[in-house]
């Protein structure tokens, strides 16, 4: 289960207080940091006579209704005032385009033995992961070509990602902690592009005309 971290960092200036949001989460991981704040944390800060807030968005984008939702869990404090909501983008699909710039990376290459490709983000790998070799990622990979090594994708412990290839013949599959061997949901290749995901505790593998239905969010930006 994915742990909540801080996502939001509040500083005090002469004209009231700046919540800094974390632009790369989920924003249902940036409600429950900024609930936890609000009513749990920051009580000597969030007290006291009337305090003008700041929200900076960084690079996320929020619809009028993601930012009335932010603002009605801060105004919980009597004495806290929305003055102003600030993004660096100014529709969903440029948030997603700067998110992909950052989260995203795109390989070329075989993974030999011996060899680790790991990124904080999602990987896509246009070749072949031979035995011995390792991929690893915070995000979901996807490897056009015979995944016949190992991929641990969610390192971080996000279960919600996936493993896909064009041949899964892997050594070992691993999303968060959950882990999978040959023989345990595979029998032999299919000649079908297959992913790896998630469910009920257990890893599963599916074709992936199916992927729309077992994680639609996947094709929808996270901003």
């Amino acid at each position: 289960m994915k742990t909540v971290k801080n996502k939001i960092t509040i500083k005090g200036t002469k004209d009231g207080l700046v919540f800094f949001m974390d632009d790369t989460c989920s924003f249902d991981e940036l409600v429950a940091d900024l609930r936890e704040k609000i009513e749990h944390s920051h009580q000597q800060i969030l007290s006291g006579p009337l305090i003008r807030v700041s929200l900076k968005l960084g690079k996320r984008y929020c619809t009028p209704e993601q930012q009335q939702q932010l603002t009605e869990i801060i105004r919980q404090r009597g004495n806290l005032v929305i003055h102003m909501i600030d993004a660096d983008v100014i529709s969903k699909e440029e948030a997603f385009a700067e998110r992909l710039k950052s989260s995203f990376l795109l390989k070329t290459q075989t993974v030999r033995s011996g060899q680790v490709l790991e990124f904080d983000g999602d990987i896509l790998l246009l070749g072949d992961v031979n035995p011995g070799g390792t991929v690893k990622s915070t995000g979901s990979i996807f490897v056009l070509g015979n995944l016949r090594g190992i991929a641990h994708a969610g390192t971080n412990g996000d279960n919600q990602v996936i493993i896909a290839a064009a041949s899964m013949l892997p050594t070992q599959l691993r999303i968060a902690d959950i882990i999978s061997r040959p023989g345990e949901e595979w029998a032999e290749n299919s000649g079908a592009t297959e992913f790896a995901y998630v469910e009920d505790g257990n890893m599963k593998v599916a074709k992936m005309n199916f992927l729309h239905r077992v994680r639609p969010e996947l094709g929808e930006s996270k901003a």
